[in-house]
């Protein structure tokens, strides 16, 4: 069975101390309750050993090179993440292809890197407000899920989280309707189930990402195509996550 998971992006937020302790208040917080998914947290690169080290919640990086090492300065490696306990990486999200170019071959190669060591990629999609707009949000995702991810075999794929985010509803306090977010998840499971079968499919955990909160967590929750979440504002306080996790 697939996974329910809800993962919190910090995107460029928090310092070292800030990030150690929010994550060490996040699990008090979280103890003795009766969780039902799986709860990550997506920190900048400089705090991965030290949020790993002390939290036994999961762990992401937010990006990582499309290269294994090397002359690329001020890059960091699928290795490197790895090396630091992060068991996850964010790959895709739509900041990373709008303000730095990233492209669905750029990406194919980070999500292979971050297979042969061993991370889970969160692997980010989604359409624009205007190409939603234009009515060809389903021929976009379904290019970047493609491009970048069906060459990979049924078992690497099998190990691939995806993150269903509208562009237009980043930041923004729009939210897709729930009927709109799950009319794409069940549009991006029938795709895969289309090239991977109906199994691989069934198996594949599909978040929603887009100004996700404590009003709107368990309404989406409820949907039967999404499987959770990819947070981003409202990651960055406990007393704001807490009720994200508790829309299980």
């Amino acid at each position: 069975m697939r996974k329910n998971i809800v993962a919190g992006n910090w995107k460029m937020n928090k310092n070292l101390q800030e990030g150690v302790a929010f994550a060490k208040d996040l699990e008090a917080a979280l103890a003795g309750k009766a969780l039902k998914c799986d709860v990550i947290i997506g920190t900048p690169f400089i705090h991965l050993a030290s949020v790993a080290s002390s939290t036994k919640l999961g762990v992401a990086a937010q990006n990582c090179a499309d290269k294994a090492s090397g002359a690329y300065t001020g890059e960091v490696s699928a290795d490197m993440v790895a090396s630091t306990g992060a068991k996850y990486v964010i790959l895709g999200h739509s900041e990373r292809r709008t303000y730095y170019g990233e492209t669905d071959a750029i990406l194919k190669e980070k999500v292979l890197l971050a297979l042969a060591n061993g991370l889970s990629p969160i692997f980010c999609i989604g359409e624009t407000k205007d190409e939603r707009e234009k009515n060809v949000h389903f021929d976009v995702v379904k290019k970047q899920t493609v491009d970048a991810l069906f060459e990979l075999s049924a078992e690497d794929f099998s190990k691939i989280v995806i993150a269903y985010e509208p562009v237009w509803a980043i930041g923004t306090g729009l939210t897709a309707t729930s009927a709109q977010a799950q009319e794409m998840h069940a549009y991006i499971r029938q795709t895969i189930a289309d090239k991977y079968g109906k199994e691989v499919a069934d198996n594949t955990s599909i978040l929603y990402g887009g100004s996700a909160n404590g009003g709107n967590a368990k309404e989406l929750f409820a949907c039967p195509d999404i499987d959770g979440g990819l947070i981003g504002g409202a990651s960055l306080d406990v007393e704001k996550f807490i009720p994200v996790i508790e829309g299980f």
